[in-house]
């Protein structure tokens, strides 16, 4: 009965294994970066109100969900690395986020985003005007760096499902408060 039992096991362990191989493999087909990308039209304001509003964190709490129906509160801090680089860290219930601005053109706001115990997160706002709309048009543009963990590509193709209506109530409450809010748009 005892060798019954070690051959059930072994024929577990072999095939556990080959699970996890074929599993494995198959995960290596999963792209390493998730792109993920949502958009909005904003009426009656200009590029230069919308580019204010995003590329100045502490702005963002005239807008951003997080600060407005939350608790969230935003500071800006000195990290304490070798380059003493300075992010915007965002604090909410007891997880802090790290806003910390990248190299920008006049088109696009960009900014790594990262949570504790979550992967780095490449931002990009670009904002575009439509001068025969008059209207601006804003789009969210997050690429999020996964690690070859086959849990973690697989977690790819569900994080547009997961991130992205995220960004898109973002944008529209930027929508929403800019188009409400002309004084702040001039």
């Amino acid at each position: 009965m005892g060798v019954k039992i070690m051959r059930l096991l072994k024929a577990f362990l072999v095939g556990a294994t080959g699970l996890f191989i074929v599993i494995t493999l198959f995960s290596l087909l999963i792209p390493s970066r998730v792109r993920v990308s949502r958009a909005v039209l904003i009426d009656g304001t200009s590029a230069a109100a919308v580019r204010a509003q995003i590329a100045n964190f502490p702005n963002w709490t005239n807008w951003h969900p997080i600060f407005t129906s939350d608790s969230a509160t935003g500071s800006w801090q000195t990290n304490r690395s070798a380059n003493a680089e300075t992010s915007y860290r965002i604090a909410h219930g007891n997880q802090n986020t790290l806003l910390t601005p990248q190299p920008s053109d006049s088109i696009a706001t960009r900014f790594l985003l990262h949570a504790a115990g979550e992967n780095e997160v490449e931002n990009e706002i670009v904002v575009l005007p439509l001068p025969a709309q008059q209207a601006v048009q804003v789009e969210w543009r997050a690429i999020t760096k996964l690690s070859w963990y086959p849990w973690q590509k697989f977690y790819g193709i569900f994080i547009d499902q997961l991130t992205g209506p995220g960004y898109e109530t973002a944008l529209n409450s930027l929508k929403t408060f800019l188009e409400q809010t002309p004084v702040a748009a001039q």
